[in-house]
Parts: structure tokens; sequence; C-alpha cells
């Protein structure tokens, strides 16, 4: 099995990580495979932006989180055992789960496949993290953050356009020690149909 095969399989989502910031030149790789990802007519118009700001970034993910009203996990529907989301566990105050790194994906509000467009980027920006020993973790939503006035003053000084809106955060930080990688879960069958 090839690396790149090794990583897709290997690759998790991270909800805890350590306080460190990642090395730079770790960061622009990172993004570069954004840069690279698939868009719909080449239009390349995925904003990336990257806050590595903890006051910032704290903030923020307090506004998301009081802002998102997940259903709840019970013992049978959960998000994750080894490492708790905000739907798992009411006492997560931050949805950015003090990832030091957040990169938010702002994209045209009136373009049919701007979500897509920043999915695609995000998968690849996973996919190089993992590989480059960083975790993250994709948080859909974006503009949950932005929904107070705190919010709006930081689309101002961030200079992001109004026909363009928050699709999505990924969260990037080395895992904290101690905690492992956590277990794939075994493959549904009957997923693949073929005729």
């Amino acid at each position: 099995m090839n690396e790149l095969m090794k990583t897709i399989m290997y690759r998790r989502a991270i909800r805890r990580f350590e306080t460190r910031q990642i090395e730079e030149d770790t960061l622009q790789q990172i993004l570069q495979a954004g840069l690279y990802g698939p868009s719909a007519g080449g239009r390349q118009s995925v904003l990336f932006v990257v806050c590595q700001d903890t006051e910032v970034n704290e903030r923020l993910g307090r506004i998301k989180r009081a802002n998102s009203h997940p259903h709840m996990a019970t013992a049978t529907s959960y998000v994750s055992k080894e490492q708790p989301s905000i739907a798992d566990d009411p006492n997560l105050k931050n949805a950015f789960y003090n990832a030091p790194t957040v990169i938010t994906m702002f994209a045209p509000k009136n373009f049919l496949f701007s979500a897509e467009d920043c999915a695609v980027a995000a998968e690849n920006m996973m996919l190089a993290a993992d590989s480059l020993g960083v975790g993250s973790c994709y948080i859909g939503q974006g503009w949950t953050a932005f929904a107070d006035p705190y919010g709006q003053e930081i689309l101002r000084r961030w200079g992001i356009r109004t026909d363009y809106y928050a699709v999505m955060q990924l969260l990037l930080g080395y895992p904290r020690k101690g905690d492992a990688h956590p277990t794939p879960k075994p493959r549904k069958e009957g997923r693949i149909l073929r005729f």
C-alpha cells in the first residue's frame, strides 16, 4: 500500500491539542495542499483565513458553541467516545477545542459549489496535516462563529468581502501527548454497489 493510501486510512479527527503552535513551514505545506484542492470550474474562489491568535480563536470558538445546537449524544448515537465533540459533552464550551491554529474557509455566497470547494480543499489539508504529524478537525457551519457583534468586527478586521460567507473551520494542532490516535471504526458493509 502506498503512503497516500496509508494516510487516508489512518487519518482521524483530532479534538485534543497541545498548546504549542505548529511550525510555519508545516503550516505552509498544509495551506499549499488546500490551494491545490479541486474547485468547480477552476474558479479557486475559496479564501483561507489563518488565525493563530489564541484570544480571537477562544472567543470565536465560544460564540460558535453558543450558536450551535447539535442533537446531543445518546448511549447509541454519538460522535466520539475517545475524543468527545460538543455534541457529546455539553461541558465543552469552545467549538474549536482550543486548537492553536484555526483556518476559516470563506467562499462566495451566490456560487452553487462554494461548500463543496471548501470541503475538498479541507480534505486535502487534513491529509497533508496528518502526513506531517499535525492533527485536524473539520467543523461545519462556519458562519455561526461570526453571529454576534464581535464576530462581525472580526470579519471587518480581516477584510472579508460581504459577498463571501464562512463555510467551515479547519482546526490544526499537534495531538495532545498521551492521547492515542483515535481507533478507526470498522467500515460498514454494503456501501459499494456495482452493476
